[in-house]
């Protein structure tokens, strides 16, 4: 029987196990959306994941959703960057990016002069959003001309190559949580009646077209997509999401991506299993069970119902986390205070279980 604590070849990547850790937000970044020495210490300290999946990083300028966010679109980002992926495959992990453009879940205040949040459709979400300085009704996004739809394409395969230039494994594009994706895949955020709204058909073509256009440039081994089926999360209304994502996953398939990544936010599980058997490569889910993927949930792997499970709350807390799992813990739990914004507090200072391989790095870096 296959469990996750098995390695498994992802589309020619090898990974240890098959316990990834979820993209999370922590807003971090330094100046200029670059990654510092306290993310490359964080994303090292979790380098047991099988896969390691960053938080999101916007592939353009107006892709920014909040304060202290990284990017992959500037040389010193790029660079930046590359301390982070030597950090983790020295460890001996594998990090793939997640690629995230915000869309309309986003403010004026975070965006450079004259620039405004933009969406398929001019749909204000509802809601607030902190900037940095406090908190902030969300703004109407101005629409996507059809030709900025393909510029913004254009700019995710470019990030996917910033991506590989810095040295990740791949990346995952993030269709989920209400971001510019997911808001051309939704009913309520996409009114479009052009080529790229209208019917089920054309809502998926952005998301269809994004995939493409990376796996052309990196290869599609090296490309991965995340999905939230009826996740309502940044207002997002998808009341009938079967024909929508098995259509998208239709068009997906005959490409050879890395993964498939499914989080169920809401009960879709009879739709997950529909999708987990439509798509052939690997299978990646973040599970609800009796609420977030818990530590018991890795047993959806000798189930069959997943080839990975990601966590994403209990790695923040435990960053040896597939050890803690296949000992049956002792799991540190997380300071929801310390998730967003701030110095290395909640962020690097989790304990590591003593007499491991953690352990002994932890105390190496310390002595």
């Amino acid at each position: 029987m296959t469990t996750a604590f098995d390695p498994i070849d992802l589309a020619g990547t090898q990974l240890a196990n098959r316990i990834a850790m979820a993209p999370m937000t922590r807003s971090r970044a330094g100046e200029g959306g670059t990654a510092t020495d306290l993310v490359a210490e964080y994303y090292a300290q979790r380098a047991s994941a099988g896969l390691i999946i960053t938080e999101g990083v916007q592939p353009s300028v107006v892709g920014q959703g909040y304060p202290a966010t990284p990017g992959l679109h500037s040389a010193e980002q790029v660079a930046s960057w590359r301390r982070v992926t030597d950090a983790v495959h020295a460890a001996g992990g594998r990090i793939f990016a997640q690629l995230m453009h915000a869309g309309r879940i986003g403010h004026p205040d975070l965006l450079p002069d004259g620039l405004t949040p933009v969406s398929a459709s001019p749909v204000r979400p509802a809601g607030q959003l902190f900037t940095g300085t406090g908190p902030e009704d969300f703004t109407t996004p101005r629409e996507l001309t059809g030709d900025e739809v393909r510029q913004t394409i254009a700019d995710f395969a470019t990030a996917a190559r910033n991506a590989v230039d810095a040295g990740f494994d791949g990346v995952e594009l993030h269709g989920a949580n209400g971001y510019l994706i997911h808001q051309f895949l939704a009913p309520n955020t996409n009114l479009r009646e052009d080529e790229w709204g209208g019917s089920d058909e054309a809502r998926i073509r952005f998301a269809v077209e994004v995939v493409k256009a990376v796996a052309a440039e990196i290869g599609a081994a090296r490309t991965g997509l995340r999905i939230s089926p009826k996740n309502p999360y940044n207002d997002i209304d998808e009341p009938a999401p079967e024909a929508v994502y098995t259509a998208l996953v239709r068009e997906i398939e005959p490409l050879g991506l890395a993964y498939l990544h499914v989080m169920e936010a809401v009960e879709i599980r009879e739709l997950t299993l529909a999708l987990r058997k439509q798509f052939s490569g690997t299978f990646i889910l973040n599970a609800l069970t009796d609420g977030p993927t818990g530590p018991d949930d890795h047993t959806i792997v000798d189930d069959g119902i997943a080839d990975l499970v990601s966590y994403g709350a209990l790695f923040i807390a435990n960053p040896d986390l597939p050890a803690r799992l296949k000992a049956g813990g002792p799991f540190n739990t997380p300071d929801a205070s310390t998730f967003f914004g701030g110095d290395a507090k909640g962020y690097v200072d989790y304990p590591v279980l003593e007499g491991t391989q953690a352990h002994e790095d932890r105390a190496g870096l310390d002595g």
